[in-house]
């Protein structure tokens, strides 16, 4: 398995792109190069990576299911459960984004044919509901979506 090639995987939320190429996932959903992108975690202890949650913050961090967190310094993470975990382990983290254009709904023959490994299942792809995300402060959150 490459680091810079582009997988189409079905998330524990929706159907996404994984890679741990940030420019070429810029590339594939046709966005400005400087918006980052969330990192998919497999374990809690690679958080301090992306980097450093505060601590009024932790417990929620830890409890949270399909939730993506926006630290302090401007980086989101998220801490993957289900089928792709076991995928995300095998890079470590990955860059994830949903298999679509930049804002438009979810296309499966685009997103077929824009990456460059397909990761299916016997159950196929799904577009389920996103997660959500909240922007972590000191001492506050704020609900995103």
């Amino acid at each position: 398995m490459r680091r810079d090639f582009v997988y189409l995987v079905q998330t524990d939320t929706t159907v996404g792109f994984l890679s741990c190429s940030a420019e070429r996932l810029a590339e594939i959903k046709q966005r400005p190069q400087r918006k980052p992108f969330l990192k998919a975690l497999s374990r809690f202890s690679d958080i301090r990576e992306v980097g450093r949650v505060p601590p009024s913050h932790r417990n929620l961090v830890r409890r949270s299911k399909r939730t993506s967190f926006i630290l302090p310094n401007g980086l989101s993470f998220r801490v993957v459960d289900g089928a792709h975990r076991e995928f995300v382990a095998k890079f470590g983290w990955c860059y994830t984004t949903s298999a679509n254009r930049h804002g438009e709904p979810f296309d499966e023959e685009y997103a077929k044919d824009v990456c460059d490994v397909v990761v299916e299942s016997k159950e196929g792809f799904s577009n389920r509901a996103p997660s959500r995300i909240w922007r972590l402060y000191r001492s506050g959150k704020v609900k995103i979506r």
